[in-house]
């Protein structure tokens, strides 16, 4: 596959402050990756080397094979950027804003305009500064999509939309992708970058700490069991592995890292009414690694 974007220990230092260190991420062409991480743990900072915004104070990004910070006039004739908190023109409307941002970007597919606007319900006719936080984010939203650019890079996308619109633009996600698009994803939305993403990348104090499908990631967090019996449950607290283990009448609750032939054999051996298992959700391997700590507060982003 062809790399759309490579990193080389990139870094990037606030005096004392390392917001982002060595970081070695790829992605590939027709590639959706999630970049997920705390507030604070350097996903803006990411996206603003990528975009050639900020000089890095160590490694180097590359985008369709380009430097970025050398290059990135011809890298933004080729990528689309949904920022986490835009800048508009208050005094135009919003197709007048649609209209300059495609002239500027150099590509604008009329017909796809108009299924977006019809898609997120978009009134194109009001000035900027009457619109809603919801709205400037849809005006963003079609800004970036309109292009059918090979690259979208979106920083929380969604922040300010409601579940319909999330919904639209998520189905904005999928055709991207089926035409061969790339996307590259920072959101706090964890069932949004679960059903979207084909890879995930996790930053901890600017730090790649965990990257690939969320398969290769169940290693973070436990796989839950369930089982009924019509008598006391077995005694499962010697397996290894197993904790968390709940008994309440004649139903067992427990967790269990690593292989489970073990458990499974006395559980079986106890002839259960009933066995389920579950692997864990991303909200889950997040929590496995930060606790509740900003995992669903989508609007309080305000990391460097």
């Amino acid at each position: 596959m062809d790399s759309v974007i490579q990193t080389k220990d990139l870094s990037k230092k606030y005096g004392l402050v390392h917001a982002l260190t060595n970081l070695n991420l790829t992605v590939e062409k027709g590639e959706v990756l999630g970049y997920l991480g705390p507030n604070g743990s350097g996903k803006t900072t990411t996206i603003r080397l990528l975009l050639g915004l900020i000089k890095p104070t160590g490694g180097s990004a590359k985008i369709f094979g380009l430097d970025s910070q050398s290059a990135k006039v011809e890298i933004h004739k080729r990528l689309a950027y949904i920022p986490g908190e835009p800048t508009l023109w208050p005094q135009l409307t919003g197709m007048e804003t649609l209209y300059l941002l495609g002239k500027i970007h150099g590509q604008l597919d009329k017909k796809y305009l108009k299924v977006l606007i019809e898609r997120f319900q978009f009134d194109t006719s009001k000035k900027v500064r009457a619109y809603s936080k919801g709205n400037r984010q849809k005006l963003n939203v079609i800004a970036a999509l309109m292009t059918r650019a090979e690259l979208l890079i979106m920083d929380e996308p969604t922040s300010g939309l409601d579940p319909l619109m999330e919904q639209a633009f998520r189905e904005c996600v999928v055709e991207a992708k089926q035409r061969g698009q790339t996307i590259f994803l920072s959101s706090h939305i964890l069932d949004e970058v679960e059903a979207l993403c084909d890879r995930v990348a996790i930053l901890q104090t600017g730090k790649l700490i965990e990257v690939g499908t969320l398969k290769d990631m169940r290693h973070l967090s436990a796989l839950t069991v369930e089982a009924t019996f019509d008598e006391t449950p077995p005694n499962i607290s010697h397996i290894k592995g197993v904790s968390n283990v709940h008994i309440v009448g004649h139903q067992l609750n427990c967790q269990i890292h690593g292989p489970i032939d073990e458990l499974l054999d006395v559980i079986s051996k106890a002839h259960p009414k009933t066995l389920l298992s579950s692997e864990p959700t991303l909200e889950e391997l997040f929590l496995s690694l930060y606790g509740d700590k900003d995992i669903k507060n989508p609007e309080n982003n305000n990391e460097r």
